[in-house]
């Protein structure tokens, strides 16, 4: 196989010490004084509010474009080399100086407390304001949850060396952390490596890395669970300083969902766990098994053996995106050929993928892994997804370019399921039964595992609130999540007791419940793409009104513009039920009678 791309970000930044990048750092000082003029501009104010409140959010977000650019940067070179000490020095300085951004936003969102009826009536009267009403009136709900400016302040410096330190220590050694693999050769695979063998071919070959990836944990757990602990317990402080009810309820605000939303969301999964269980029942079968253990979750079924050439990967999906909608495909095109997206995996890079966004330059670039398989095809085409929704919304202003997490999955399970379909159109029947295997087996990750996820986080908060939590409960807590959702399907006793130490996910503060917006996504992706076949012709417009629609208006608002109804289970039964006609499929295919 060919050499695979790395990313090409010159167009963003030269380097890290580059005179561009330091220029946009220091001009981070002038939109702070700025934004602080203008706050001080009581005549101006007084005079014209809505030409005051225009100038005061365009100097605010300039300031936050800059800073979430600088940031991009300086993260993105230090994902794929997570010992590049010049990247690691880069981020700290972002860091140091986005803490006067943060200090500002509190004293702006403060400012429109303040004047709160005046903001009112220029949402309604001005049309400069009239596309910020909805992010007006939720920066007007976060004033009410906001602790004094000294107390945010000081929250914001001490997360640099505490939250976000204890977050950066599980990345680190997560991707650093190695174990002897062959005594003859003395090879070693990292845990990036014996993760992704879970995916062999070779049930002692999963059943080995497993082991191995387990006593990798069990010797680091001490680190993990201290680390995890220092970030849930700073959460729930600040949480509750700030008047939230619970970590829950402001993780549902920033996804901008209700209460509502989110019980349709998780009841529907919960009702729809024996469908789910009987994909898994009827692949133990497949393989021979009386009952899967968790390393045969991602065990190959049916044969495909197709190994696709990073250039053969493009095609593809560039094929499959223009058959869609031609706008998507360009895209696709022309974020491959600008190499926008870094393939290689290699040591010292993060395991996974992503899509980041630099709003200074309207670009964004991709992480990706690639192997070669028809999921690592599928991956990219994931992140492309996730690409073309920032390149629909890049001329939009920020505070209406960024949307929740409930909505980013959107693009990316979209174009997920439009290449998936095209590899089924081109499918032998053994190739099929891997294909439908291979999306159910994504399906139940995000619906299922993102279930587990999602009790043990709920559980973890609860227990926190009472003190530390050692590893062994911790441990104890996530194989019990993982038994209420998978119920009998799973060997209880060949569990994964320690995913709570592989999920960067879980040490972050600002992103408590990371979660369950990817089961929204998953499903609301789907339903978006029922729509689409109801509605070829037109549908491609539609869609790219729906995407730059998304950081502009709650996500049952967003939803509403394409005629869905999120408040309801109804809508999520639909979206389950896509997958349930592929788990008929799949188990008429190996032959599986059983329930």
């Amino acid at each position: 196989m060919e050499a695979l791309p790395h990313w090409n970000l010159q167009s963003i930044y030269p380097g890290i010490d580059s005179p561009e990048f330091n220029l946009d750092l220091k001009s981070l000082d002038g939109l702070v004084a700025a934004i602080k003029a203008d706050l001080a501009d009581d005549t101006g104010r007084k005079a014209d509010f809505p030409l005051w409140l225009v100038t005061l959010l365009d100097d605010y977000q300039k300031a936050l474009d800059t800073t979430e650019t600088l940031y991009a940067f300086a993260s993105a070179l230090l994902t794929v080399d997570t010992n590049d000490e010049r990247a690691m020095r880069g981020l700290n300085r972002v860091e140091e100086a986005s803490l006067a951004i943060k200090a500002i936003h509190v004293q702006v969102i403060n400012a429109l407390g303040a004047y709160h009826e005046h903001v009112v009536a220029a949402i309604a009267t001005d049309a400069r304001i009239a596309p910020f009403h909805f992010v007006l009136q939720e920066l007007l709900v976060e004033q009410e949850h906001t602790m004094s400016e000294a107390q945010e302040d000081l929250a914001a410096d001490l997360c640099r060396s505490g939250t976000d330190a204890w977050g950066r220590l599980q990345e680190a050694v997560s991707s650093n952390v190695d174990a002897l693999w062959d005594e003859d050769s003395g090879a070693r695979k990292t845990v990036i490596q014996l993760r992704s063998l879970a995916f062999d071919a070779d049930r002692s070959v999963r059943r080995k890395a497993f082991e191995k990836e387990l006593a990798i944990w069990k010797q680091h757990e001490v680190a993990f669970a201290y680390a995890i602990n220092g970030v849930k317990g700073t959460t729930i402080t600040l949480d509750k300083r700030r008047g939230y009810r619970d970590p829950l309820q402001r993780a549902a605000m920033q996804a901008r969902i209700s209460d509502s939303v989110l019980d349709a969301l998780i009841g529907t999964i919960e009702k729809n766990l024996p469908l789910f269980r009987r994909y898994l029942k009827a692949k133990a079968h497949a393989l021979g098994l009386q009952k899967l253990a968790f390393y045969d979750l991602f065990a190959p079924v049916g044969e495909l053996d197709k190994r696709y050439s990073y250039l053969e990967a493009k095609e593809f999906i560039i094929e499959n995106f223009s058959a869609f909608h031609a706008p998507v495909g360009e895209f696709a095109r022309m974020a491959f050929d600008k190499e926008w997206i870094d393939s290689e995996p290699r040591s010292g890079k993060v395991g996974g993928a992503y899509c980041t966004s630099f709003p200074l330059r309207k670009e964004t670039r991709i992480l990706a892994n690639f192997d070669h398989t028809f999921d690592g095809v599928s991956t990219i085409a994931h992140e492309l997804g996730h690409s073309y929704h920032d390149y629909v919304t890049k001329d939009l202003p920020a505070l209406l370019r960024h949307y929740p997490m409930t909505l980013a999955e959107t693009a990316s399970i979209f174009s997920q399921f439009v290449v998936f379909q095209g590899a089924l159109r081109e499918a032998s029947d053994n190739e099929r039964i891997a294909l439908v295997e291979g999306f159910l087996q994504d399906a139940t990750q995000t619906c299922v595992d993102i279930l587990s996820r999602f009790y043990f986080e709920k559980n973890l908060f609860e227990k926190r609130q009472d003190g530390d939590v050692m590893a062994n409960q911790l441990s104890s807590m996530m194989v019990k999540a993982q038994k209420d959702s998978y119920g009998d399907a799973l060997d209880e006793d060949a569990l994964h007791p320690y995913m709570w130490a592989v999920k960067g996910h879980y040490y972050s503060s600002d992103l408590s419940f990371y979660n369950f917006p990817y089961a929204f996504g998953q499903l609301f992706g789907l339903g978006v793409y029922q729509l689409s076949q109801t509605d070829s012709e037109s549908f491609g417009t539609r869609y790219d009104a729906l995407l730059a629609h998304t950081g502009q208006d709650s996500a049952e608002a967003v939803a509403a513009t394409v005629g869905c109804d999120i408040t309801t289970r109804a809508f999520w039964q639909q979206s389950v039920d896509v997958i349930g006609t592929y788990v008929d499929e799949f188990c008429e295919l190996v032959g599986y009678t059983g329930e």
